[in-house]
C-alpha cells in the first residue's frame, strides 16, 4: 500500500477505489465514566478494569470487582457500556481493546474509554480490527502522554486517522478476521483441554505421598510400587559452557539457565538424559528430555545412564515433583539454586519397567497433541497479524 493511493496490500476480489479517511472522534461517541473509585461490593455489578481483558476478545466478569447498584446508576449517567461497543485501554496496557458481546450489565473503569460506534455490525467490528492493526497502534503510540503512567486522553483518541472501505467490503474485511479469531478460540480451548487432563493425569498417575499406587492404573498391572532415590537411577553432572558460547543458527541444542533453548556448534553430551536449570529464572521449574547431540550450560543439571527406570518415565517424575521438593528444602517462597543433593537424595515411586514404559506413552502423546495445537496458534496468529497489517491503510 502506498499513503497515496489508500488502498491494502491485500483485498478480496471485487473491490476497487481508495478508501475514505476519517478521524475516529468523527464516527464514534468517545467517552469515559466520572473519575472516581467506587466501594466494592460482595453482591453488586461487575466493575471492569484493563486487567479484565483476558484472551483474545474475553472479559473476566468472575474476578472483577462489584460495585452496589446506586454506585453504578451514577457512574453510568454519563456513558456506559453496551452490547457492540469498543472497550479502549487508556492506561496500562494502552491501545487494548475489546468488542462487547455480552448483554451483561457492567460498567468499566475511567482507564479504559468507550466507544460507541454507528449501529451497523460492520461498523463497530471493523473498528474492533482496525484500532488492533500496527497503522492505528501507531498512531495510538505517538499519542500517549508518558510519565509515572503511560495514557492517553479521550481528545487524542479522538483524533486517531481511521481508513475505511465501503460497507460491503468492511464487512467482508471483518467477517474474515473475526472468522480467524474463532479458529484461535477453539484451537486454544483444546490445547487449555488438553493441558488440564495432563495435570489431572500427573497426579492421578503416581502414587501420591504416603501411598504406594496411583488413583489410575492401566490395565493388567497391580502390586506396590518400589522407591529408590535419584542417585540410585542414573548418574549426575552439569555442562560446561556460557549462555555467551551460544550461536545462532548453530548445528545442535544448547540448553542454559531459561526454557529458552539456544544452539551451539558444538556438543558436549550425546545420550538419553533429563535436564533441569541449577540456578536462574528457571530454578525449579525449566525441565528438558533429550536423545541424542547437544551442549550444556555449567550451571545446568543432567542425569543419564538411567539404570532400573526409562529416562522418559523420569523426565515425568521428576518434573511432576522436584519443584515441591526444592521449595520444602529452602525458607524462601522461590528458589534461588539448587543443589546436588537436593536431586540425588530425591525419591522417585517406580513401577514396573512395562508400566513405567505405558505411562510416558500416554504422557508423551499428550504432551505431541499439545506441541501440535501449539504450532497450529502459533501459525494462526501470525495469519492475523499478517491480515491485520496488509488488509487495512
Amino acid at each position: 500500500m502506498s499513503a497515496e493511493n489508500k488502498v491494502p496490500a491485500i483485498r478480496f476480489e471485487g473491490f476497487s477505489g481508495e478508501w475514505e479517511e476519517k478521524k475516529l472522534g468523527e464516527v464514534c461517541l468517545i467517552g469515559d465514566i466520572d473519575h472516581k473509585m467506587p466501594q466494592s461490593v460482595k453482591d453488586g455489578i461487575p466493575y471492569l478494569m484493563t486487567g479484565d481483558f483476558i484472551g483474545i476478545n474475553d472479559l473476566d466478569f468472575n474476578n472483577a470487582k462489584l460495585i452496589s447498584v446506586e454506585d453504578y446508576e451514577q457512574l453510568s449517567k454519563k456513558i456506559k457500556p453496551e452490547t457492540g461497543d469498543i472497550l479502549f485501554a487508556r492506561y496500562a496496557s494502552v491501545g487494548a481493546v475489546r468488542y462487547v458481546e455480552t448483554n451483561l450489565k457492567f460498567t468499566i473503569s475511567y482507564s479504559c474509554a468507550i466507544l460507541k460506534s454507528s449501529t451497523t455490525y460492520s461498523e463497530g467490528r471493523y473498528l474492533f480490527y482496525y484500532l488492533q492493526s500496527s497503522k492505528a497502534q501507531h498512531q495510538v503510540e505517538l499519542e500517549i502522554n508518558t510519565g509515572s503512567q503511560r495514557n492517553i486522553g479521550i481528545d487524542s483518541l479522538k483524533k486517531i486517522i481511521v481508513t475505511f472501505p465501503i460497507n460491503k467490503e468492511k464487512l467482508k474485511v471483518s467477517c474474515f478476521i473475526k472468522n480467524l479469531d474463532t479458529l484461535i478460540v477453539q484451537h486454544q480451548q483444546k490445547h487449555d483441554k488438553l493441558l488440564n487432563l495432563k495435570k489431572a493425569m500427573l497426579e492421578k498417575m503416581f502414587p501420591k505421598q504416603g501411598a504406594t499406587v496411583p488413583e489410575i492404573r492401566f490395565k493388567g498391572f497391580s502390586g506396590e510400587w518400589s522407591q529408590r532415590a535419584v542417585f540410585e537411577l542414573c548418574s549426575i553432572s552439569t555442562g560446561k559452557n556460557n549462555t555467551q558460547d551460544k550461536i545462532h543458527d548453530g548445528e545442535y541444542p544448547f540448553y542454559v539457565r531459561s526454557a529458552t533453548i539456544e544452539r551451539s556448534n558444538n556438543y558436549l553430551f550425546d545420550e538419553e538424559a533429563v535436564l533441569t536449570v541449577g540456578d536462574g529464572v528457571g530454578t525449579g521449574k525449566v525441565y528438558h528430555y533429550v536423545q541424542g547431540k547437544y551442549d550444556l550450560h555449567q550451571r545446568v543439571y543432567r542425569m543419564y545412564d538411567f539404570n532400573g527406570v526409562t529416562g522418559k518415565y523420569f523426565y515425568y517424575y521428576f518434573s511432576n515433583n522436584f519443584y515441591d521438593r526444592v521449595i520444602s528444602m529452602t525458607a524462601k517462597t522461590s528458589v534461588d539454586s539448587v543443589r546436588l543433593d537436593m536431586i540425588s537424595n530425591m525419591s522417585i515411586k517406580l513401577p514396573v519397567i512395562e508400566e513405567q514404559k505405558n505411562i510416558a506413552r500416554f504422557l508423551d502423546s499428550l504432551d505431541t497433541l499439545i506441541t501440535q495445537h501449539q504450532a497450529q496458534l502459533k501459525k494462526l496468529n501470525n495469519i492475523k497479524q499478517a491480515c491485520l497489517e496488509k488488509m487495512f491503510v
